[in-house]
């Protein structure tokens, strides 16, 4: 019988041990879970823990089924986001006479060029829309210049010409100045872009951008998802960075960059949005 005894008090003990190691183990998960990588149904908070609470899925949340407006926003649908009333109220903020960009830059051919290009829109947020359309405002005044305005200057002066990128050799006469949306500069872009997109040699024919409504839009959305996206996670301000480096060096350039910030505050309050942190390069 005492035997018996000792052996159930083993097992009593061998039973709490195992209880307390799991207990253990449960206690340190989050310290384990740590930068994240959580598994499905968890988000990962601004501090790099999982779980599903506000403190994890609210404010801050990095990635997982976030409840607040940042890197980890639900996807919404281009086309229903990106309505006929908020692309016209960008067009409308154009305060030029001379305004090349009006018929030229349409909702129609938007949605075409996302169509096109649907790796753009497909897995794209309120807050990202508002972004992407912020520096859209700011490259070509409110989608009201086609091409950089002093671009053919630039490029006889020598400018957006890298010799240093011999697999994109500039060619005689052309210039590689901004155009487009979100308008592509320099010969390094032009003929990765034209090869991406199956739209030929823009090397040679860079023109053929601010020729072409749906190429417009195509070519600033392949610079976005090649250039830029990835920026978006560390704030908007990583993506000013991303598009226009020379205005986080402060100087003149740095109005410039308020105005992005502006647009993209006004933008992300037009769909209902909160901007987040870090909007600042």
């Amino acid at each position: 019988m005492k035997y018996a005894k000792t052996t159930s008090r083993n097992d009593q003990f061998a039973t709490l041990l195992t209880t307390l190691f799991f207990l253990i183990l449960t206690v340190s998960k989050p310290v384990a879970s740590q930068n994240c990588g959580c598994a499905s149904g968890l988000c990962c908070s601004s501090a790099g823990y999982c779980g599903t609470t506000d403190a994890y899925c609210g404010e801050g949340c990095k990635e997982g089924p976030c409840k607040n407006s940042g890197p980890g926003d639900p996807t919404v649908s281009l086309e229903e986001t990106v309505t006929p009333e908020f692309f016209n109220s960008i067009l409308s903020q154009a305060t030029e006479s001379n305004c090349p960009g009006k018929g030229f830059y349409t909702r129609e051919t938007f949605m075409a060029a996302a169509s096109a290009y649907p790796s753009f829109g497909a897995s794209i947020s309120k807050r990202e829309i508002a972004a992407f359309f912020a520096h859209v405002a700011q490259e070509t005044g409110f989608m009201c210049h086609i091409e950089e305005v002093d671009g053919p200057a630039k490029a006889a002066r020598g400018e957006y010409c890298d010799t240093t990128k011999p697999e994109f050799p500039c060619v005689q006469g052309k210039g590689y100045y901004g155009r487009g949306a979100i308008q592509l500069s320099w010969n390094y872009n032009y003929g990765p872009c034209g090869r991406d997109l199956n739209e030929g040699d823009l090397l040679a024919t860079p023109e053929k951008v601010a020729q072409n409504q749906v190429l417009a839009f195509k070519a600033s959305f392949w610079y976005w998802t090649t250039n830029v996206r990835s920026s978006f996670k560390s704030g908007f301000g990583a993506t000013i960075r991303a598009v226009n480096s020379r205005e986080c060096s402060g100087g003149d350039s740095t109005e410039k960059a308020a105005n992005r910030v502006r647009y993209f505050q006004d933008y992300c309050g037009k769909l209902g949005v909160q901007p987040g942190e870090n909007l600042t390069c």
